[in-house]
């Protein structure tokens, strides 16, 4: 089965308690499903995905994400859907989907995205500019632990331009801001 967003709200309270990797998780299935609206594809399964993407990584940090598989066959959820959630390991052996390759992509830019905003006076999303986060992107002391070069490699494996790239993630993720959902966490 594939779980629905409520079930997967559920599955990743039960396995993160961290409000900011539970915030990162919001925003990267923020960023999944703008992407699937934009390609016509189902924006609950992609969003799904970017939920659950990071659902073994306060547990087995250091292994990450293999043990996602164990944790989402255990809830039910079927293979390809935990195919999807794994596919953004560093070392994925196999060619990857549109959704396996936009997941790689969001997932370092979406905290990339909120660290610009995060450091600006007024600590929004709005109106956040695309050559703000561009000139951050070139200050290796900023956000350091952020990968660039996955950021870089994931818009091309997309086929996408890394500023209309940026631009769509940060209006997604401008979207998502303000806990439009109800869930108890802003992601700022």
């Amino acid at each position: 089965m594939n779980p629905t967003r409520a079930e997967a709200w559920e599955v990743l309270k039960t396995y993160v308690a961290g409000d900011a990797l539970l915030k990162h998780c919001l925003a990267v299935e923020a960023a999944m499903a703008a992407y699937a609206e934009k390609f016509g594809s189902d924006p609950e399964y992609w969003g799904a995905v970017g939920l659950l993407h990071d659902v073994d990584f306060e547990k087995f940090a250091d292994d990450h994400p293999h043990h996602a598989r164990e944790i989402l066959a255990r809830h039910g959820c079927d293979d390809q859907f935990i195919t999807d959630v794994e596919s953004h390991a560093r070392d994925w052996p196999h060619e990857r989907s549109m959704l396996q390759k936009t997941l790689l992509a969001v997932d370092e830019l979406t905290g990339f995205i909120i660290a610009c905003a995060l450091v600006r006076p007024d600590r929004s999303l709005d109106n956040l500019e695309v050559k703000s986060v561009v000139k951050k992107m070139k200050d290796k002391a900023f956000a350091r632990a952020v990968n660039r070069e996955t950021i870089i490699h994931g818009a091309e494996a997309m086929g996408v331009d890394l500023k209309d790239h940026i631009e769509f993630v940060t209006h997604a993720l401008a979207a998502a801001a303000k806990d439009p959902l109800g869930r108890g966490i802003a992601l700022i």
